[in-house]
C-alpha cells in the first residue's frame, strides 16, 4: 500500500496547485470629481474703503512736495524741458488719483473704480520717479529726498490695493464662469425638451340655409 500512497500523494501535490484560486483585479476606481477652485480671500467692502481713505490723505501729502519742485529753473541750469512737462502732467495726475479714491471710497466694490485707481497710482509713481532724479540734480537732493518718502508712506496701502485688483479681478471671473455653465444648462434644458405640438386649424362651422321664399 505504500507506493499507493506515494503516488496518490504525489497526484494531489500536483493538482493543487492549479486549483489555486486566481486573484480578482481589484475594479477600477472612479476618478473623484474635480473640487472647485477656492475663493479668493476678498476684503470686506469697509476695509476697502478705509484703504481708499488712507491713499486720498496720503496722495495730499504729495502737493506740497510738487509745489517745492522748480522744474522751469532746472531748464535754465541745462535741464530738459521735458522735466517741465512731466512736472505739469504729475500736477494733473495726483488730482485725478484723489478723485479716483474718493469715488473708490465710496462704492469699493465697482472693479471700474477700482482699477482706475490703481493704475492712476502707477502712472503717476513713474512720473514722480523720473522728478525724483531731476530734483536731485538740478534742485538738491533733499527734494527729491522728500518725493520719495512721501511714496513710501503710501507704499503699503498701494501693495494691498494690488492685490485687492487681483483678488477681486478672480472672484469675478469666477462668478462669470458659473453664470456662464448655469446659462448652458439651461440651454441644454430647453433643447432636451419636445417641441410643442401643432396646433389644430379651427373648424369652421357651416352657415344656416336660407328659407324657402313663399308664392
Amino acid at each position: 500500500m505504500k507506493p499507493f500512497l506515494l503516488v496518490l500523494s504525489l497526484l494531489v501535490a500536483s493538482w493543487l496547485p492549479a486549483q489555486a484560486p486566481v486573484p480578482t483585479q481589484a475594479p477600477a476606481q472612479e476618478p473623484a470629481p474635480a473640487q472647485p477652485a477656492a475663493q479668493p480671500s476678498v476684503p470686506a467692502p469697509w476695509d476697502v474703503s478705509g484703504i481708499a481713505a488712507a491713499l486720498a490723505t496720503q496722495s495730499s501729502h504729495l502737493r506740497p512736495v510738487l509745489n517745492q519742485l522748480t522744474p522751469p529753473e532746472w531748464v535754465n541750469q541745462g535741464a530738459p524741458m521735458a522735466y517741465v512737462q512731466q512736472w505739469q502732467s504729475a500736477q494733473r495726475e495726483l488730482a485725478d488719483v484723489e478723485r479716483a479714491e474718493q469715488s473708490m471710497e465710496k462704492q469699493p466694490d465697482r472693479m471700474t473704480l477700482v482699477l482706475d485707481t490703481y493704475f492712476r497710482l502707477q502712472s503717476l509713481e513713474t512720473r514722480l520717479d523720473s522728478l525724483v532724479a531731476g530734483a536731485r540734480r538740478y534742485q538738491n537732493s533733499e527734494s527729491g529726498d522728500r518725493i520719495v518718502a512721501a511714496l513710501g508712506e503710501s507704499a503699503a496701502n498701494r501693495e494691498k490695493l494690488r492685490d485687492y485688483v487681483s483678488d477681486l479681478a478672480t472672484q469675478k471671473e469666477q462668478e462669470l464662469g458659473v453664470m456662464d455653465r448655469e446659462a448652458q444648462r439651461c440651454r441644454t434644458n430647453l433643447n432636451r425638451q419636445p417641441a410643442p405640438a401643432p396646433t389644430p386649424a379651427p373648424r369652421r362651422t357651416p352657415a344656416p340655409k336660407a328659407a324657402p321664399k313663399q308664392p
